[in-house]
């Protein structure tokens, strides 16, 4: 259905992790039938800061298709992004920074973790995405209990805390925001590039109201930006269950 032919015209934009389905697992199909309902009064967008295969991966179910089901998909904050299932203009992530620098912070963040006392490691510690670095002191690899028994620990150590105070300190001229998402992990990105910078590829389309959902909407979380944003309305959640919950009330479903 067209933008248009909606009863209302407004945009309501999910963040992924710990909002539409929990970290790194499967959407539920209760949350698939709500939306699609929802879909049918507004506009709907997905708007993570994983790339576009992992958001995928998750919002897939028995065959569906993410950018089918949703009229925006917004992928490594938007530098990835589809319209009605058709891609968007891209951003590189190297080509701002240049590889000389890009090597410079990718080598300190190696020794960093070589040197860091925690539990446990496991693997990749940094994942290169087209928008942004992702940085994982426990490892990407970490398996569904060990992420969250890492995510229980930082909560106590502050560790991703840490980490970044120390590469804000040792990179201040870069041009780099380092903002902490998710459970293992942070992401680096040239600044402007959180998660506003999709709302470049919507805010000419005419929507009376933007609405965003997210779990991480405290500052220093990767939802705050496009959260606390003049152009958006902001609903913090706490879980997809949450988010169910307020779909409901709002729609009236």
């Amino acid at each position: 259905m067209a933008f248009k032919d909606r009863p209302s015209n407004k945009l309501l934009l999910f963040d992924v992790d710990e909002t539409l389905s929990p970290a790194r697992q499967s959407v539920a199909p209760e949350m698939l039938a709500v939306l699609r309902e929802v879909r049918k009064q507004v506009a709907i967008g997905f708007l993570g800061g994983s790339d576009l295969v992992k958001i995928v991966g998750q919002l897939t179910l028995a065959g569906s298709n993410p950018l089918e089901e949703f009229d925006y998909g917004f992928a490594e904050n938007g530098l990835t992004a589809f319209k009605l299932g058709k891609p968007l203009e891209t951003q590189s992530f190297i080509k701002f920074l240049g590889e000389e620098k890009y090597k410079r912070i990718v080598n300190f963040i190696l020794h960093y973790v070589a040197d860091l006392d925690i539990p446990i490691k496991r693997g990749t510690f940094i994942e290169f995405r087209n928008g942004m670095m992702n940085v994982s002191p426990i490892g990407r690899n970490a398996t569904i209990p060990e992420r969250y028994e890492f995510n229980a620990y930082d909560q106590e150590h502050k560790v991703r805390e840490a980490f970044v105070k120390v590469l804000k300190e040792k990179f201040p001229d870069y041009g780099l925001t380092f903002s902490i998402g998710g459970q293992i992990s942070f992401d680096i990105f040239p600044n402007g590039w959180d998660k506003t910078y999709a709302l470049r590829h919507v805010e000419d389309e005419g929507f009376d109201e933007i609405h965003f959902f997210g779990d991480k909407t405290h500052p220093g979380g990767n939802d705050y930006e496009v959260f606390s944003d003049p152009r958006t309305i902001g609903h913090a959640v706490r879980n997809p269950e949450h988010t169910l919950e307020l779909l409901k009330q709002m729609f009236q479903l």
